[in-house]
């Protein structure tokens, strides 16, 4: 399914809201390409200014080689403009993740998402040859800042070298220490800064982030759109109580279980979210009702 709007020609592509997409299983386990060029496109039309594939909303460390392609494949041509997608690219090696942006660029993505080393609580200077040698291939990368799950945190001050070295065009920030956005912007103005926890995303929008690589606008992407841009322009008379209102849900990005009642919440919202790859299991009863109230509510109170 190929979406109809214009190509956007964006300067900085990785501006916005882009949508690490959850994707779709069928009954048998296989990828739903279908469902996930319908969802892609969805989004677009929405409002949303692209998408993430091949994150770890994606599933992207259980997927094949071949299914991990043609995701990245089935994106581009569901949006209709390759800038409009950035895929993950994160591997255990430097010359995967590299072949991983090789493909992307063939594929005619506008950039890429990278975690840094993950196999190894690894240092400065691997890091820096890490980004590099996925920079070597030309698309801008956008690195990823996720302490908790890698083990490597990525500080303004690496950040900053990294940007100098020409390594990353931007970061994903998903420590949660709001207080980094300021310190960022002192040591490397150049780098842009990007919203990477749903539950922080007003904090960072007022601290400066032009962008958002987001988890909820996969089941509210119209409330989320509006949201972000409220936020981003300083709306507060309109960003706060929407924020309010969806960070019940939003809180659910920084769990654990962030894979699951996002796609519980697609499901609720009348969107194909189903299923979870194993080892990922289904949410408890517990956990299933309190996402299930939470997204019930946003519901009702008309935030689609």
């Amino acid at each position: 399914m190929v979406h109809e709007q214009a190509p956007v020609h964006r300067a900085r592509p990785w501006h916005g809201i882009m949508v690490a997409t959850a994707l779709p299983f069928r009954a048998d386990g296989a990828v739903d390409h279908d469902a996930y060029a319908r969802h892609v496109a969805r989004l677009i039309a929405d409002g949303c200014d692209g998408v993430v594939p091949n994150g770890s909303l994606g599933e992207y460390q259980t997927l094949t080689d071949q299914e991990r392609a043609q995701v990245v494949r089935t994106a581009v041509e569901a949006a209709g403009d390759g800038a409009r997608v950035m895929p993950g690219v994160s591997a255990y090696g430097s010359a995967e993740a590299r072949r991983w942006a090789e493909q992307a660029a063939d594929a005619g993505c506008g950039s890429v998402l990278l975690l840094p080393p993950n196999a190894y609580r690894a240092d400065e200077r691997s890091v820096r040859a890490h980004y590099a040698e996925v920079a070597a291939v030309g698309l801008p990368v956008v690195a990823y800042n996720n302490p908790y799950d890698t083990k490597v945190d990525l500080a303004p001050a690496l950040l900053a070298r990294l940007h100098a070295d020409g390594g990353i065009v931007a970061v994903k920030e998903f420590s949660g220490d709001v207080r980094r956005a300021y310190e960022l912007a002192e040591l490397a103005p150049g780098l842009d800064l990007l919203v990477g926890a749903d539950d922080v995303l007003l904090e960072l929008a007022l601290a400066g982030a032009v962008g958002w690589i987001a988890g909820f606008p996969n089941a509210l992407p119209r409330a989320c759109a509006t949201l972000y841009r409220a936020a981003v322009a300083g709306d507060l008379a309109v960003a706060l109580p929407l924020y309010r209102a969806l960070h019940p849900l939003f809180r659910w990005d920084s769990r654990t279980e962030f894979v699951q009642a996002i796609k519980l919440s697609m499901d609720l919202a009348g969107h194909t979210g189903g299923t979870t790859r194993p080892p990922r299991l289904p949410l408890t009863p517990e956990q299933e009702a309190v996402v299930r109230a939470a997204t019930e509510k946003a519901l009702a109170e008309g935030h689609a």
